[in-house]
């Protein structure tokens, strides 16, 4: 009952139904302007963001410049890039210099008929010339030369 004695003692006026319209329009006009208003600081603040990575990019460009400039940052990035050597020097380059955790683990097959070799060629060509070279007794060619035909004599 207290809440239909409050209720009922509420009295609307016309300059109060005035001020709840303002009110009400007030809401309507400002809602959509401060969801712009949010709107523009996002993107304001994204530019931002792209702005000082464009000043981080232009500083890396110019101490690159830099380096540029100096002769002995060039002699280096030819050799390096290049391999320019100076006359006289020699250079040795290393194909497989991966470190093991970086090498690939598992290979996958080449083909249906030809795979990876299991063991090293290179062992297999050393040892190969090797005990050819120690060999004591040399087979006989016989590339071109015709198998002879067994006889159908039996020998005694």
């Amino acid at each position: 009952m207290d809440v239909r004695a409050w209720l009922g003692g509420i009295r609307l006026s016309g300059f109060m139904v005035i001020m709840m319209g303002l009110v009400v329009l007030a809401a309507f006009v400002l809602v959509p302007t401060i969801g712009t208003y949010v709107d523009q600081r996002q993107q304001i603040a994204a530019l931002e963001e792209a702005v000082q990575l464009s000043r981080e990019e232009v500083a890396e460009l110019e101490s690159q410049r830099e380096r540029w400039e100096d002769p002995a940052y060039i002699t280096t990035q030819a050799r390096e890039r290049l391999y320019y050597v100076k006359p006289g020097e020699v250079v040795y380059l290393v194909d497989d210099d991966l470190p093991p955790e970086l090498e690939p683990q598992e290979q996958a097959p080449i083909s249906d008929e030809l795979e990876a070799a299991d063991a090293d060629w290179m062992t297999k060509l050393v040892r190969s010339v090797t005990e050819a070279g120690l060999a004591q007794s040399v087979a006989p060619v016989t590339i071109g030369i015709p198998d002879p035909e067994p006889s159908s004599t039996p020998t005694p």
